[in-house]
């Protein structure tokens, strides 16, 4: 299937590793040209040189804090100017805040978690909406947390709920212009966030990190961790034009693990 991503526009955050640089490598792949941030320049420029390699697309790294929105602006308008003045794609993405309980939660911790999940994304929305036309689309991501809440991530649990309402509301105020928003939840993927993630969690647990992994893919019907490259196939899937009849969808990326109906 050609999903008509060949010299497409985009722009991904926090794209330094994880599920944004999965996302940014196979958008490189498919033949866009791809903007990306991170607050760590070394390991942007290490993330941007091994996506060059691999696909020879053309990468533009900067470094950027979401949290900042005088940042966020001045990355987004110089990426869009970059790209050639206007953006196709907009992948708005944060790292994870902290795991813990809510006994481990401070005010100072939930005014971080606002400004990096929450603000983040509506920022995203308000800079990126200029360099929109029709024909583009902004792909959100947030977590299993949304569906089912995980007691030792509080922070993320209360916070992603937000996005993915304002996902759905751009996805309808925006559908006149002919722009798509849509919504991707990742259940359990193999990431260096999951992987902190369960070493505090086995730490908590008196347990071994080992102990952590068997019993958590035990919990999803397909036996084990979705791989990032299983995850950016569906984003990249949903931001192509092989998805231009979806917009305001939300889709899960979990082995089968969110057991609600809706």
């Amino acid at each position: 299937m050609n999903l008509g991503l060949k010299d497409k526009r985009a722009l991904v955050a926090a794209a330094s590793d994880g599920l944004g640089y999965a996302v940014a490598h196979a958008l490189a792949a498919e033949g866009a040209a791809v903007a990306i941030c991170a607050r760590d320049g070394d390991r942007l420029q290490a993330a941007a040189t091994r996506i060059v390699e691999d696909t020879g697309a053309t990468i533009h790294p900067a470094v950027c804090d979401v949290t900042s929105g005088d940042s966020l602006r001045a990355w987004v308008d110089d990426s869009a100017d970059k790209l050639g003045g206007s953006l196709d794609i907009v992948v708005p993405n944060a790292g994870g805040p902290p795991a813990g309980t809510f006994a481990d939660t401070t005010e100072e911790g939930w005014a971080a978690a606002f400004q990096l999940l929450l603000m983040s994304a509506i920022r995203f929305a308000s800079t990126s909406r200029p360099h929109l036309r029709p024909g583009s689309n902004m792909l959100y991501m947030t977590s299993i947390s949304l569906r089912e809440p995980m007691g030792n991530l509080v922070y993320s649990t209360v916070m992603r709920p937000g996005v993915a309402a304002l996902a759905k509301t751009l996805a309808n105020e925006w559908v006149d212009d002919g722009i798509r928003v849509n919504h991707l939840i990742p259940g359990t993927i193999a990431t260096p966030r999951i992987d902190e993630f369960e070493a505090d969690l086995a730490g908590r647990q008196g347990v071994s990190v080992e102990d952590v992994h068997r019993a958590r893919s035990a919990e999803i019907p397909m036996g084990r961790y979705g791989t990032m490259e299983e995850f950016a196939a569906a984003a990249v899937f949903l931001v192509s034009d092989a998805a231009s009849y979806i917009t305001g969808a939300t889709l899960q990326v979990d082995g089968g693990k969110i057991k609600a109906v809706f």
